[in-house]
């Protein structure tokens, strides 16, 4: 195997036992002995590779991201199955989530790669505040974006919450969304709940 070839596939290897072990353990209490033994490298390659476990815990985090975002996709014309998108996504995969929430616990104030994570929102609240500022011949600019980026955070939370915080799901909704269909079920009433909530952007970009 030619050299570049293998450092790609051992940075592969590496990134993605870390994913499991941050996943799992968060930054405080992940392992590099752990993550090199799960690669099948020495935990010189690690420091090799990225530097520090916080810059492979940056690493992971950014490549879940980049992940998330290609399979997600930009808000589409319909923004409550937009939401729906992101729930489907989360369930499927959890991993992102348990990552950001440790990510929440361990930082406090400024993130690593913070500039074009914040770049990746304004475009996807550019393209909700071209809806919104729409609707408005005397609404300002300004207005329109703060409404859009108000929305945007809403859909989120309301599409994560029952992944991110499956105790208080399973407080509220007791065995009914573990039975046949209550996924579904709790799915739909996300879509049907983000669509009141923006039903005149919806509107307007349809």
């Amino acid at each position: 195997m030619p050299r570049t070839e293998h450092l790609v596939g051992t940075r592969a290897l590496l990134l993605a036992a870390a994913r499991d072990e941050f996943a799992a353990h968060g930054m405080g209490g992940a392992r590099v002995g752990r993550i090199a033994e799960q690669a099948g490298v020495s935990k010189e390659r690690i420091y090799g590779y990225f530097g520090s476990k916080e810059k492979l815990f940056a690493a992971v985090i950014s490549e879940a991201l980049t992940e998330h975002a290609t399979l997600l996709g930009p808000p589409s014309a319909d923004l409550a199955e937009y939401a729906g998108r992101i729930y489907d996504l989360h369930r499927r995969d959890p991993h992102l989530l348990r990552l950001m929430m440790w990510e929440a616990l361990y930082y406090d104030g400024g993130l690593p790669n913070e500039q074009p994570r914040t770049a990746r929102y304004r475009d996807m609240v550019a393209t909700l505040s071209a809806a919104f500022g729409s609707g408005s011949d005397t609404e300002s600019d300004t207005e329109s974006d703060t409404e859009a980026a108000s929305t945007l955070l809403a859909l989120i939370g309301l599409a994560i919450l029952p992944t991110a915080f499956p105790q208080i799901t399973r407080l509220i909704l007791g065995t009914a969304a573990d039975a046949p269909g209550g996924d579904d079920e709790l799915r739909a009433h996300i879509v049907r709940l983000a669509r009141r909530m923006v039903a005149p952007s919806s509107d307007a970009l349809t």
